[in-house]
């Protein structure tokens, strides 16, 4: 049954679990959970963290993103992946044990970038991106050149090699990754969520990305060959591939009905590649109730969450009132769907 889970939040605490319990979520999946742990995270503190959530009568459904570098050194495939990779394979055993089923990654060596925030409706600060300015990050040989101090973007962390990294070593350390973690998740009863690239661009940077067109999802799939293997369908990032709705519509008709969207992440953007900025649910490029019927009538039985949202006045750091909104938005929506046939 679909239903509708708080996220991006790293901490439990009695605000964020009562909001959410106010508003009628009954389901939770934490971000970059701040757990104990400098390579995994143990089976004790996981249990722990369930534990804490069904104190407030919120379902842990999922945990997203280890700590970034814990898995840095697979994805650049540089000396040490392997130490790496058997730390991954004990988290992944370890959320077994504690009945967390779902565990949602990346494969984004430099990560999420973003240009300064744009204004969106009514004055309210969205993310935004414009390949025009990024361009300032790409290699270049004068290295003294001169680069807009205001852009924001997460760059390759130290660890990382100084030089380009095609396409083709990315899908070689993705197979070495997939292959290495995806018997371990098989056994400890556990499914690897896949979240798209953000952006959805062949590369950033100096590095080749992966999943930012639907036939290397495909491809994917095709390595890991598993059922632990699926989707954290960002709607958003699907959103801001070229083709906008359509690329949308196009994730959700194939890997619907394989059951490969493990959980949704409920937001949409004005524009697509190379330039596009968030939004309110209901203004972006995708309809989304026609979306939400989409994604029942493909099958899908997992869940949902708001991940970004805009930033609007008066607004707490953790984006209350906005998140507010976008839940309200989805509520209406589920209930509209139960009296639609199909």
């Amino acid at each position: 049954m679909i239903r509708i889970a708080i996220g991006q939040f790293q901490y439990v605490t009695e605000e964020t679990m009562l909001f959410g319990r106010q508003l009628g979520v009954t389901s939770c999946q934490l971000n970059w959970p701040a757990l104990p742990g400098d390579a995994q995270w143990e089976y004790e503190d996981l249990l722990a963290l369930r534990f804490e959530c069904e104190k407030y009568g919120m379902k842990l459904e999922a945990l997203e993103n280890t700590p970034f570098d814990w898995y840095l050194k697979p994805m650049l495939g540089i000396d040490g992946r392997d130490i790496q990779i058997e730390h991954y394979k004990n988290t992944i055993r370890n959320m077994g044990r504690a009945g967390i089923p779902i565990l949602g990654y990346h494969f984004m060596p430099n990560s999420v970038w973003r240009t300064p925030n744009e204004l969106g409706r009514g004055g309210a600060a969205v993310t935004a991106f414009d390949m025009d300015r990024a361009m300032q990050f790409q290699p270049k040989p004068d290295l003294a050149a001169k680069v807009d101090p205001d852009i924001t973007v997460q760059r390759l962390m130290d660890e990382g090699p100084n030089r380009f990294i095609s396409e083709d070593e990315m899908w070689s350390n993705y197979e070495y990754f997939i292959k290495g973690v995806i018997p371990t998740a098989e056994e400890a009863g556990v499914k690897l969520a896949l979240h798209p690239d953000d952006p959805p661009v062949p590369e950033l940077g100096g590095i080749g990305r992966l999943f930012h067109k639907f036939e290397n999802f495909k491809q994917a799939m095709e390595i890991a060959n598993s059922e632990a293997w699926g989707l954290d369908l960002c709607l958003g990032s699907c959103s801001e591939m070229p083709g906008g709705a359509s690329s949308v519509k196009q994730m959700i008709e194939y890997f619907g009905p394989l059951g490969k969207i493990l959980y949704v992440h409920f937001r949409d953007v004005q524009g697509t590649v190379p330039k596009f900025k968030e939004c309110f649910l209901g203004e972006g490029n995708y309809n989304p109730g026609e979306v939400m019927l989409m994604l029942k009538k493909n099958g899908f039985t997992g869940f949902m969450s708001t991940d970004h949202v805009p930033v609007i006045v008066n607004d707490s750091p953790w984006q209350h009132r906005s998140r507010g909104h976008a839940l309200g938005y989805m509520q209406g929506l589920m209930n509209m769907m139960e009296f639609v046939e199909g």
